[in-house]
């Protein structure tokens, strides 16, 4: 059982300094105390299975690397494939609106001869709420914020160009204090 100990202990300090990760970090990543970290890591004790699941995860090894000598290798290109597929399948996403776009734009053109290139003004709010979407589930909402201020002010921006001709500035004005809301929600949530 010590010789385990002693294997965990030595897989688990070299993932963390791999990672670059400072054992106060990663506890508290994890909800646990820095020495505890340091006593899994020295082999005096050893984290339990929920704590080994949790950093499989976040190491992005196997469980049996974690508590091997050397007959498991870790799984090092799964977490930046993952990550790519999430950004390709999101560009595709916002992609196929602007084909919509086009294809609506292309038909109203050529039957009724009616030029709307407004419709392109209204594809880029709707390609933000695409990248909303896929940033809440895949990334955490990691750009949240940036997304929901640039969907907002793009919003502000057609309705300006679609249903204001004059003095745009009462519309825009709407903006500031919905940007500053977004700002104090921000630091609300951080």
């Amino acid at each position: 059982m010590d010789n385990l100990n002693f294997v965990i202990a030595k897989n688990l300090t070299e993932l963390r300094k791999r990672n670059k990760l400072t054992q106060l970090e990663l506890a508290e990543k994890l909800n646990y105390s820095d020495k505890a970290v340091s006593k899994w890591e020295q082999g005096e004790s050893m984290p339990g299975i929920e704590v080994l699941h949790k950093l499989s995860g976040l190491y992005g090894v196997s469980l049996d690397y974690l508590v091997g000598e050397e007959t498991a290798k870790p799984l090092e290109n799964f977490q930046p494939r993952l990550k790519k597929r999430h950004r390709i399948i999101t560009l595709l996403s916002i992609l196929a609106v602007w084909l919509i776009v086009t294809i609506v734009y292309s038909s109203v053109n050529i039957f009724d001869h009616r030029h709307l290139w407004i419709l392109y003004c209204w594809a880029v709010p709707a390609s933000l709420v695409v990248a909303v979407i896929f940033d809440v589930i895949w990334h955490g909402r990691k750009f949240f914020f940036l997304l929901i201020s640039l969907l907002m002010w793009s919003l502000l921006m057609c309705f300006c160009i679609q249903f204001v001709q004059h003095n745009i500035w009462i519309i825009l004005g709407i903006g500031i204090p919905l940007q500053v809301a977004a700002i104090l929600w921000a630091l609300l949530v951080k």
